[in-house]
């Protein structure tokens, strides 16, 4: 009994070694993420949607820069981007980069 077993045993892990095999040589290979990854990629999404309400609601950014990093997010971007303060916008003459040099 304990023979037919091990047989069992060798023949599933053969199988599996034939599998893994035949799978890494062919170029035909899956190019779906596993779904662990997705899962975290909408996650992610998920986050800084609500990061991004929280903006709104505090009156850190503007409906406009709200909608925009929404529809940013439904495109899939995960970090829409810095917006201008609404009590401190950019004079046009005021060059980019550090405040104070």
């Amino acid at each position: 009994m304990s023979a037919v077993i091990a047989v069992l045993l060798g023949v599933v892990v053969l199988a599996g070694v034939v599998h893994d095999t035949a799978r890494l040589i062919t170029p035909f290979e899956s190019r779906c993420p596993p779904l662990a990854r997705l899962r975290g990629r909408r996650a992610a999404l998920e986050a800084t949607e609500r990061w991004t309400t929280g903006l709104l609601l505090h009156g850190r950014i503007t409906p406009a820069d709200y909608r925009s990093r929404m529809s940013r997010l439904a495109h899939g971007e995960r970090h829409p981007g810095p917006t201008r303060h609404p009590r401190h916008p950019r004079h046009p003459s005021t060059p980019r980069g550090d405040r104070h040099g």
